[in-house]
């Protein structure tokens, strides 16, 4: 074999190690900062549409979803490392949840929530705007599946990871940077841990811009000035999930979509807040970076009051009971 022979079986990636992710992801973060700063000056229909009143009384706004959104595909696009199934895998996997997302912040009432108020309204015969959210993530899920490839059984477990990603980081939007910190930290331990699975595809290209990007915007997020709402976070689960899906093998995947699975059963009878309220490490990392919260009055029960507008019930963000 000459010394320019490729062996079967393996393939060359250029430009897919360590310095090759930092540029991806810094452009990924200067384009985030850019998205963010053209939507603020002309929102879409608006900026009424795109505010929300949050727990101090002071208004922030859902354009950081998008923006999060449109830099981590385009970077995912054209960043180097990845193989053009898990480009179109992330594209769709993104945008769809996205635009899903967006379509129950925009329009939902927030009157019911989590799967059991979405289905048990549909068992009524009413159609929620999270309902069809949940319905078109599903879909938007297996088509990247369909696309990283493989086999019926890899395509079932693919789906679940990237539909499950999307709606569990949902479900920790809650206080400010609580979804960019954990979608931050599963994106570190990714990346850090798989090493390419069965798609071929390395976690590090995957998370590359969807980390620079919310990175970018983490500071907003945290200074209560913007938050994810549901078309950023969803985005941002689902992007994790295809970075899941097409670098972990097998045992992996089974092992990560039962703990989501498990998580997202828990969220309809306990609340995600209170546990990290009464837990000291948790609280100290989710209130890191963030502004001190403001006394409450007394309040009966042992959960804290609403500190974001989703809670109060301002905003279709699906949330833990």
């Amino acid at each position: 074999m000459s010394a320019g022979a490729r062996q079967p079986g393996r393939s060359r990636r250029f430009g897919s190690g360590p310095a090759a992710a930092l540029a991806a992801g810094t452009a990924a973060a200067c384009a985030a900062r850019a998205a963010y700063a053209a939507l603020s000056r002309r929102p879409p229909g608006g900026s009424t549409l795109w505010t929300r009143t949050n727990h101090r009384g002071e208004p922030v706004t859902l354009l950081e979803g998008p923006a999060l959104t449109v830099a981590s595909v385009a970077g995912s696009a054209i960043g180097p490392g990845l193989a053009p199934r898990a480009r179109a895998a992330l594209a769709v996997a993104g945008a769809g949840s996205a635009a899903f997302g967006g379509y129950d912040d925009l329009a939902g009432s927030g009157s019911r929530r989590g799967f059991r108020g979405h289905l048990g309204a549909l068992a009524q015969g009413e159609v929620t705007t999270g309902a069809v959210k949940l319905g078109g993530i599903g879909a938007t899920g297996l088509v990247s599946a369909m696309l990283l490839g493989g086999g019926p059984a890899d395509v079932a477990v693919n789906a679940g990871l990237i539909a499950g990603g999307a709606n569990l980081l949902n479900l920790f939007d809650l206080r400010p940077g609580r979804a960019l910190k954990v979608a931050l930290a599963s994106g570190t331990l990714l990346a850090a841990g798989a090493r390419g699975g069965p798609s071929g595809v390395g976690a590090l290209p995957a998370v590359a811009a969807p980390f620079g990007a919310a990175v970018a915007l983490l500071p907003e997020d945290l200074g209560e000035r913007a938050m994810l709402g549901d078309s950023g976070a969803n985005a941002l689960g689902a992007l994790l999930g295809v970075a899941a899906a097409a670098s972990l093998s097998r045992p992996a995947r089974l092992t990560l979509l039962a703990a989501i699975t498990g998580l997202t059963a828990a969220s309809e009878v306990i609340s995600f807040t209170a546990v990290i309220e009464r837990t000291p490490p948790l609280r100290w990392l989710d209130m890191l970076g963030r502004r001190p919260v403001p006394a409450a009055p007394a309040r009966g029960g042992d959960d804290p009051p609403p500190a974001d507008p989703r809670e109060a019930g301002t905003s279709a963000a699906a949330a833990s009971p």
